[in-house]
């Protein structure tokens, strides 16, 4: 079954910079000395690097191509465009459990694995790397639900705020800045999940 679409994340700059010594409590303590859980950590660190850097080397391209490279500019644009937030509150909150954070983690990559169709209608000479982020996202996405699996830990589901299919765009323009702001919100989504992850790597 097709993945929804359309849930955008604009993540607040305050919870990107939560202060991770909340986390200290973490009821993960007790499997930081597992070898399986250390190498699922430090295996999909790596690869959550690999993916920004994939996002990264895209919102170059939508630099070069459409001249839509400071996000400052383009607030007010954002605001026509009905983009919602991906949460991933769980992830830095006081009362952090891997279970919530693991969760929203999982969830965000499988929407926006789904709003990256806007990207690769827009740039359509770089079908090939929009693909490969999309089956990376996908992938990551499968990588913690088997590890979620592993240890016992319950699948816990938040609704979405505003599900739906991507926004109809009503000028190539707002496209491009769509596709510019999906490109910026995955990577601030990708930023706390890493920090999540490697946070939780050296507990």
């Amino acid at each position: 079954a097709a993945v929804p679409a359309g849930v955008l994340a604009l993540l607040l700059g305050t919870l990107l910079w939560a202060p991770w010594q909340a986390l200290h409590g973490a009821p993960l303590v007790e499997l930081s000395g597992d070898q399986d859980f250390q190498l699922f950590l430090h295996k999909n660190l790596e690869f959550t690097r690999k993916i920004k850097g994939d996002v990264a080397a895209l919102q170059r391209v939508v630099c070069d191509i459409f001249q839509l490279c400071k996000e400052e500019e383009l607030l007010l644009v954002r605001q026509d465009l009905g983009i919602v937030q991906v949460p991933l509150e769980q992830c830095h909150s006081r009362t952090f459990q891997a279970e919530a954070c693991f969760s929203q983690i999982h969830d965000g990559l499988r929407a926006y694995h789904g709003s990256l169709a806007a990207v690769l209608e827009l740039l359509p000479g770089h079908a090939g790397l929009v693909e490969t982020l999309q089956l990376d996202a996908a992938n990551l996405s499968s990588n913690i639900q088997q590890q979620m699996e592993d240890l016992g830990l319950a699948t816990v589901t938040y609704p979405t705020e505003g599900p739906g299919p991507l926004p109809t765009f009503s000028s190539s323009f707002h496209h491009q800045v769509g596709g510019f702001f999906i490109l910026a919100n995955f990577q601030r989504f990708l930023e706390t999940a890493y920090r999540a992850l490697r946070h939780l790597a050296r507990l």
